[in-house]
């Protein structure tokens, strides 16, 4: 055996030995079986359930953008201070959101529980009256983060952050943006409801409420809300009341929904309140008889309109509206679908309004200080 060949034969021996080895060090693991996301079809559509459980659950929302501009001050208009000579400047209201929202379902022995989430962010002007009596508006900036809903629901028995069954069971007003200039009630409260379907197209609800903001229940006895609904195919008639703890005064609303047509569709609701106890002169908010259950002016209010579907993307929407305190509103817009999930809608609305003694808009009315205002507004969002 010469040298070249022991050369070859002990490289091909080491290069044997190391492949050998290389071999052995690789170990190549089973794939684990993947675990997919199951759809879950029992309570709608987007629900899945959350791996390893029997919980399901659905994640929405939808951006918003609004551009508003005119002289109804706290709705569509803005004002805001020149920078070079500190003079009052009317402006563009803007704000965008980013609403997300989480529901969950699960059956159980005692029924299904529920839940339901809101969240709310803004960012734009926000108006302000001023110590003046002017509306003026802070510069564009992130506005405080809005916890609208928060609740948690077993059978019937819902308990948590809702907007009042006064406010939500009835069907709130139109299909407008600005439905609300007249109002017809204050939403945020901490709730312990229950909700009960009693066949045959009758429903109701029970309200245990706190209020919020300057109407929270200033003792042990909280607000009370009932409410009952006949829904069959040619719309409904629905009926809530309320118990203001804090004043001892009540309030109601009675609503008509009629399905004239599969295009068109029409509302008509009436609120009335007592006020005895709602006009405490150290108190603004209640300084000309308005509470958590009646915001608006005097004893009774109307609202009334309708929506108009032109066809699968375009819909008219109208409300009109007025109170016992002689203010009026009128609010009409066109909706339309781009595309599914992306609508914009383009709003003109008109008030009679009235204003505090000292000047500032929504409050202490005086009749004679009434003024017409018009204003704009156009909304184009996303939902998903």
């Amino acid at each position: 055996m010469n040298i070249k060949s022991l050369l070859l034969g002990s490289a091909a021996a080491l290069i044997a030995v190391s492949g050998a080895r290389a071999a052995d060090a690789v170990v190549v693991a089973e794939p684990e079986p993947a675990e997919y996301v199951k759809i879950c079809d029992v309570y709608g559509a987007g629900y899945f359930y959350i791996p390893g459980t029997e919980t399901c659950l659905r994640i929405g929302g939808y951006v918003r953008y609004d551009a508003g501009v005119g002289d109804i001050g706290t709705f569509d208009g803005a004002k805001t201070t020149d920078v070079q000579d500190g003079s009052e400047n009317s402006t563009w209201y803007k704000n965008t959101r980013f609403t997300l929202k989480t529901w969950t379902g699960q059956e159980t022995e005692l029924g299904i529980l529920k839940t339901y989430t809101e969240t709310r962010f803004n960012f734009g002007v926000k108006n302000l009256v001023t110590a003046g009596g002017d509306v003026d508006s802070n510069p564009a900036a992130n506005k405080a983060v809005d916890l609208h809903f928060a609740w948690i629901q077993l059978g019937g028995l819902r308990v948590g952050k809702d907007e009042t069954p006064y406010d939500q069971f009835i069907g709130y007003a139109g299909n407008v943006i600005q439905d609300t200039i007249i109002p017809y009630g204050i939403k945020d409260t901490n709730v312990v409801s229950y909700y009960f379907d009693a066949g045959s197209g009758f429903s109701g609800v029970v309200s245990l409420e706190e209020g919020s903001g300057a109407n929270t229940i200033d003792s042990y006895v909280p607000h009370v809300v009932g409410g009952l609904k006949y829904k069959a195919d040619w719309g409904a008639v629905t009926g809530v009341v309320a118990y203001d703890s804090n004043y001892e005064e009540v309030a109601g609303k009675v609503r008509l929904d009629v399905n004239v047509t599969k295009e068109l569709s029409l509302f008509v609701m009436g609120g009335y309140g007592t006020d005895d106890n709602l006009t405490d002169p150290s108190n603004s908010i209640n300084a000309h008889g308005r509470g958590f259950y009646k915001p608006w002016g005097g004893n009774w209010a109307v609202w009334g309109g309708g929506t108009y579907k032109f066809n699968e993307k375009t819909a008219f929407n109208l409300q009109a509206s007025a109170d016992d305190d002689k203010n009026y509103a009128l609010a009409a817009n066109i909706a339309y679908t781009i595309v599914p999930g992306f609508t914009v809608t383009t709003e003109v609305d008109w008030d009679h309004f009235g204003h505090f003694d000292d000047g500032t808009p929504f409050g202490n009315f005086t009749k004679a200080d009434k003024k017409d205002s018009v204003g704009g507004i156009v909304r184009f969002q996303r939902s998903f």
